[in-house]
């Protein structure tokens, strides 16, 4: 009995449960995160170089420095893991070094090679068009993870992408309305609370916000959760779908 009670109590954390600690002001167990996690930063980093990374590299450095932000900003309403949130994090970051420092080489051939005007320029193209192609990759491989992770907070809620297809609002007003609807409680931190946590459309509560009638919001009820679960996490391109409706 009181082996099971120390088991008890000596019952492994979440990584997720540490980083609520690390954010709450035990900063000593950041380093033992960072530590432990630093081969995941390799291999996340590894994959958009497409090249193994050592520690002493300038884009380990700023994979860790992404990790860290990830800890920083994580939180459970995500509703997808800290490695998952923080996988997307550390690409875009290292995605933006590499732009960042092929400019400036671009930059640099510009200013150094003045009396070669002809190979410089030709030199700038060949490598514009490389990084282009290397962008349009790394674009569609973020967009394809988004889509991943989407899913995988999807199915958490009971939801599938064939629901949304099924459910979407035909017409464009309905689905701006929708949007702007999913809008609204994500804004509110209250109802934001209550989808993620009963993970259903707090409907009784939301009627009373917005300028729709209850039978509508039933109606588009997995579209509207689907809109604020994009709302509420990190999808940079779901989010850019949703700002265009918008401006439209």
């Amino acid at each position: 009995m009181l082996s099971l009670l120390f088991m008890a109590k000596k019952k492994k954390r979440t990584l997720e449960e540490t980083v609520l600690l690390i954010q709450q002001g035990e900063q000593y167990l950041l380093d033992e995160i960072i530590r432990s996690y630093k081969p995941f930063i390799a291999k996340t980093v590894s994959s958009v170089c497409r090249r193994y990374i050592y520690e002493t590299d300038d884009e380990f450095s700023i994979g860790l420095i992404a990790f860290n932000e990830a800890i920083e900003k994580y939180s459970t309403e995500r509703g997808s893991s800290l490695l998952s949130f923080s996988e997307v994090i550390i690409k875009r970051r290292v995605i933006d070094y590499i732009r960042k420092q092929s400019k400036n080489q671009h930059l640099s051939l510009d200013l150094t090679n003045e009396k070669n005007d002809e190979e410089s320029a030709g030199a700038i193209i060949v490598n514009e068009l490389s990084l282009d192609d290397y962008n349009k990759k790394n674009d569609e491989q973020l967009r394809k993870d988004e889509i991943i992770h989407f899913q995988e907070l999807l199915t958490s809620f009971d939801l599938n992408f064939s629901d949304l297809v099924e459910n979407s609002p035909k017409h464009f007003d309905a689905r701006k309305s929708a949007i702007l609807t999913a809008k609204m409680l994500v804004d509110n931190q209250e109802l934001k609370e209550m989808l993620f946590t009963n993970k259903r459309l707090p409907i009784k509560q939301l009627e009373t916000m917005v300028d729709v009638s209850r039978k509508t919001i039933e109606r588009n009820r997995k579209y509207i959760i689907a809109i604020a679960l994009i709302l509420a996490s990190d999808y940079v391109y779901m989010k850019d779908y949703i700002k265009g409706v918008l401006e439209t």
